[in-house]
């Protein structure tokens, strides 16, 4: 059962990670996959809003994602855009990354490769990894405009959605601690962390949502 104080802290550590962009207009939507096909339907609706002429979708598999998804995030992730209306002509997919850096990397050379010509990106991942998708994107792609977006939920609305909110509370953590130590290794830009945010992920490590921090 998650204590009143860790889902405080979580709530603050989830505020974190939004980014707050308006999405606007793009060269072309970039989604992440995932194990959340909401993202794919985040991905879908702006596209049917005209906000872009071209969706990426990008992801292999992961531990999580493996028995749920079997054909590849990005396989699934664009079916799933197929039945939301998306034409099969405005999609392409990246089925062969694994992090988010080889999200962004092979995403820019498809793109390269097909001729699209790309100046801002609105870039769509789950709603608490938006920091960390911009961050990676700002030092792998830093010639254009990037918007970094999600699905509209509020984190009781997301955590319910997923029906575990210790995974949740869990991704959470694991999220922010790849904003604290990743731009030392060179995979990301430095995010400042305001001292609140990382006393509340301090707590959360130490009440034990470790699962998906890195060694």
């Amino acid at each position: 059962m998650t204590s009143a104080r860790d889902w405080s802290d979580a709530q603050q550590v989830w505020d974190y990670h939004l980014m707050h962009h308006t999405p606007r207009p793009c060269s072309v939507i970039i989604e992440l996959g995932s194990h959340d096909l909401g993202v794919a339907d985040a991905a879908a609706g702006f596209y049917l809003r005209g906000l872009a002429p071209v969706i990426v979708f990008t992801g292999s598999t992961s531990p999580t994602t493996r028995e749920r998804m079997p054909r590849g995030e990005a396989v699934h992730y664009r079916e799933r855009a197929l039945e939301l209306g998306v034409p099969e002509s405005a999609v392409l997919v990246e089925p062969k990354a694994r992090n988010t850096g080889e999200n962004i990397r092979f995403s820019r050379a498809l793109l390269e490769e097909a001729g699209v010509h790309v100046e801002s990106v609105l870039l769509i991942s789950k709603p608490y990894e938006e920091r960390r998708a911009y961050a990676t994107a700002r030092k792998l792609w830093p010639e254009v405009g990037i918007v970094s977006a999600s699905s509209p939920m509020t984190f009781a609305e997301y955590a319910a959605s997923i029906g575990d909110d210790r995974m949740v509370i869990d991704m959470l953590a694991g999220a922010l601690q790849r904003l604290l130590v990743y731009p030392a290794q060179g995979f990301m830009i430095e995010q400042p962390v305001p001292d609140e945010v990382a006393a509340a992920y301090e707590r959360l490590i130490g009440a034990g949502f470790t699962s998906r921090l890195i060694p």
